[in-house]
């Protein structure tokens, strides 16, 4: 990589605009674009198999909108092309997010059998009031035919956080337009309502979130991801979820490779598990913070049959509900003590807490080896934004590590920027230079840990005032983990870390690369970092 800028890069704004793109909401919503007019889309479902329909509910100021399909794979494949369906504006409840669109039916058609498994890109383009092209863009995912198949990789895409962090009509699971004085987060986020801008499709230049940036001393926290959002008119959340930052990356990257590789959504985990018994190899990218307790039911059986899971991902922290056959996601997160209905019950376990919580008694440990609540953020505004960009080696003869040249002390992906910006970690003590778990939250026996690197929850320097990060995770983490946050409590959990872990389960294998931003490393082709991805895959479909 080329040498590191020594000043934040300038979007254009203000600093009062600064301000807005970092602490404000700013959503899409219909009539947005009023002056040029606009189209929106969305489907009834996320994921479809060769055969069954796909029903697109469209709103337009347009009367009409051309379709163009195509599979965003290693190819930009176009496989379909309509002119002229008929359309119009369509009406939008208020809390469209938490209740879905409504919207009519538009057009439908039927998945060809001979589309192969991953994501196809639409592209809708209308006229707008001057006469110049309106676009918008949407996802659905092919999944495969039932069947074993061995030599192939199942990827299944985060789209419970895809959910989650979604702000097309202004609520989702962290800023919203709910309660009495609209300005609550939703515990509920519909899925019938379209992406937002930056999910589905982004440029080259979009920054991601952690700070490429080689900061002088004394200087203030900023986040240039947002920035650019709100000068661009992209979502504030682009870069915390969706295809085009994280699954995209590794599913093309993964094809280019020449790996055979299908795509499936976490909702095919949820109802129809037994998907994943057809693979050798399942793999997890990304962001992947929101999972029902079905969805590691899945995962787990599979594991101990004998498949082997390979995460390259950060922050597994909350369990989730579906409801309405899938087309609403439940999470109270930081209200669930105070609000989730499970609590009224005798089994507290499917409260939408984070996994470590007592009342859920199943820490994330128990899946993947490591836990959001020991790690989270690094490289991130200021929560060591100086810190180290890569993965600090301790096993460098781990089988991951073969052919990469990695030493004891080396930094895996320090060029490309893969550790951060919300890492994945485990209570740990360092005997004879070499780190082994306490056994504080659960971690599997066998885990072995073969990188560890610092996180933080709290963005913390004498000098300086806090950002927008500040300490409000490091509250939650403590009153969830010793039921208050005083002073002692919070200084028990602010300081975390991140970690490479493999181990094995049942008959089954795992290898977690505890960090949202690994796949930065194969968008940025770091050498080493494709190696040990390459290692991992291989040895998983059984070379």
């Amino acid at each position: 990589m080329p040498a590191l800028p020594k000043t934040y890069p300038d979007f254009g704004l203000t600093a009062e605009e600064r301000r807005e793109a970092v602490y404000g909401h700013y959503y899409e919503h219909p009539g947005m674009d009023g002056e040029r007019g606009e189209i929106w889309c969305y489907s009834d479902r996320f994921s479809y198999r060769p055969g069954e329909r796909v029903v697109l509910y469209v709103s337009s100021t347009s009367s009409a909108f051309d379709l163009e399909i195509a599979r965003d794979g290693a190819d930009f494949v176009e496989v379909l092309e309509r002119r002229g369906i008929a359309c119009g504006w369509q009406e939008t409840p208020d809390q469209c997010s938490v209740e879905g669109c409504g919207w009519r039916e538009t057009f439908a058609f039927d998945i060809p059998d001979d589309w192969a498994s991953g994501a196809y890109r639409l592209t809708l383009t209308a006229e707008g009031h001057d006469r110049r092209p309106i676009r918008c863009h949407h996802l659905v995912i092919v999944c495969p035919a039932p069947g074993r198949k061995p030599g192939r990789i199942l990827q299944v895409a985060a789209t419970g956080s895809w959910t989650a962090y979604n702000t097309w009509g202004g609520s989702n699971h962290y800023q919203g337009i709910t309660g009495p004085d609209r300005n609550q987060f939703a515990t509920h986020a519909s899925t019938q309502r379209p992406w937002c801008r930056g999910f589905v499709l982004l440029p080259p230049e979009a920054p991601r979130v952690p700070v490429e940036v080689d900061l002088p001393p004394m200087t203030e926290p900023r986040y240039p991801h947002m920035e650019w959002a709100y000068a661009t008119g992209h979502s504030k959340k682009y870069a915390s979820a969706g295809w085009a930052s994280y699954d995209g990356i590794f599913f093309k990257w993964a094809e280019a490779q020449g790996l055979a590789v299908d795509l499936a959504s976490q909702h095919e985990l949820h109802f129809a598990p037994e998907m994943l018994l057809d693979y050798d190899c399942a793999v997890f990218v990304g962001h992947d913070e929101y999972w029902t307790w079905e969805m590691r039911d899945a995962v787990d059986a599979f594991v101990e049959r004998g498949g082997r899971a390979a995460r390259f991902a950060g922050n597994f922290l909350w369990q989730t509900r579906l409801e309405n056959d899938g087309r609403t996601q439940v999470c109270y997160k930081y209200r669930a003590r105070a609000e989730d209905p499970v609590y009224r019950g005798a089994d507290t376990s499917r409260t939408t807490n984070a996994w470590e919580a007592p009342e859920v008694g199943r820490p994330g440990a128990l899946t993947f080896g490591l836990n959001a609540t020991a790690g989270v953020y690094t490289g991130w505004g200021g929560c060591m934004p100086r810190g180290v960009r890569g993965f600090p080696i301790y096993r460098p003869g781990h089988w991951a590590f073969a052919g990469t040249g990695l030493y004891y002390g080396d930094v895996l992906g320090a060029e490309s920027h893969i550790y951060g910006y919300e890492v994945d970690g485990l209570d740990c003590i360092v005997r004879g230079g070499l780190p082994e778990p306490t056994g504080i939250g659960s971690p599997p026996d066998g885990v072995e840990i073969l990188a560890l690197g610092m996180a933080s929850l709290v963005e913390e320097s004498a000098d300086l005032p806090p950002g927008w990060l500040n300490d409000e995770d490091a509250v939650f983490t403590a009153q969830t983990l010793y039921g208050e946050a005083t002073p002692e409590t919070i200084d028990k959990v602010k300081r975390g870390n991140g970690m490479i872990v493999s181990f094995r389960k049942g008959a089954g294998e795992v290898f977690h690369a505890g960090s949202c931003e690994w796949v930065a490393g194969l968008l940025r082709r770091d050498a080493m970092v494709e190696k040990v991805t390459l290692n991992v895959l291989e040895r998983f479909l059984g070379g």
